[in-house]
């Protein structure tokens, strides 16, 4: 419990950051949306814009007009920094560790390895669900002055479901690299090239047919916002895959942890 309070702690600044830089995102954007709320001229826009692009950004599926679809837009970026805190909380919560030289603290204590990486895991996890908390409230509140309706909460709720899904991912990602890279200076920014080449992944996915089966390799693609528009739900089969790398990821990162060497 000492430990997970200590990386609470230690991390509080950084999910106070994280969470400053999603509400000004969120209040840009819906400042931005007032230029579409209601006006569909505006949506000529779109048709200046390649075919490929469009489809690659699930432009086509969305009426940015109402702020639903205007939501539906704005996803990709919500499971972007989910996805980069949580691989960034993960990861230096096991590297700082050696980074700071304060290993040779952990390991003195009465707790296994194990023991300390799952205090650390469940403190970037605490903040990954404070994030999308955080990302859900802002987001409810922002747009009140444009009366949501039911199908808006409705898929607010689908969207930060998915985003926590990704963040998940991630965490676990960034868990097994920070618990494994003999370089442990360099797993942060390992997890961070993986997260936007899994980014480009789903976008080039859905530029061509011949290249989604790229869906698969990028968990972007797990969520497609308008695949969760159309169906109203999230993809069960994507979701027992995510849940497979998850649980592939933490058990490769305990195994790791307790084998390799440490910098003292």
């Amino acid at each position: 419990m000492n430990i997970y309070l200590r990386e609470l702690k230690a991390s509080l600044k950084s999910l106070l950051i994280w969470c400053g830089v999603m509400a000004l995102l969120i209040l840009i954007a819906v400042s931005k949306f007032s230029a579409f709320a209601g006006d569909p001229e505006m949506l000529k826009i779109l048709d200046t814009m390649p075919p490929a692009l469009l489809e690659a950004m699930s432009l086509r599926a969305f009426n940015l007009t109402t702020v639903t679809g205007f939501y539906g837009v704005m996803f990709i970026y919500f499971g972007l920094m989910g996805a980069i805190a949580a691989a960034m909380w993960a990861s230096d919560s096991i590297t700082k560790e050696e980074r700071d030289k304060t290993v040779e603290f952990s390991l003195v204590l009465p707790v296994s390895r194990s023991r300390v990486v799952t205090a650390k895991l469940m403190a970037a996890l605490t903040n990954c669900v404070l994030f999308v908390a955080f990302t859900w409230g802002v987001s409810v509140a922002a747009v009140q002055s444009y009366q949501p309706d039911a199908a808006y909460y409705r898929f607010l709720s689908l969207e930060m479901a998915a985003m926590f899904a990704i963040s998940l991912i991630f965490l676990a990602v960034g868990l097994l690299l920070g618990c494994a890279m003999q370089r442990y200076k360099v797993a942060g920014s390992t997890a961070v090239g993986i997260i936007l080449a899994a980014y480009m992944l789903s976008i080039f996915s859905g530029m061509q047919e011949d290249l989604a089966f790229l869906k698969w390799i990028s968990p972007f693609k797990y969520f497609d916002a308008g695949e969760i528009y159309r169906s109203d739900q999230l993809d069960p089969q994507f979701l027992a895959l995510s849940a497979g790398i998850v649980l592939v990821c933490l058990v490769s990162a305990y195994l790791a942890y307790n084998r390799r060497d440490l910098y003292i």
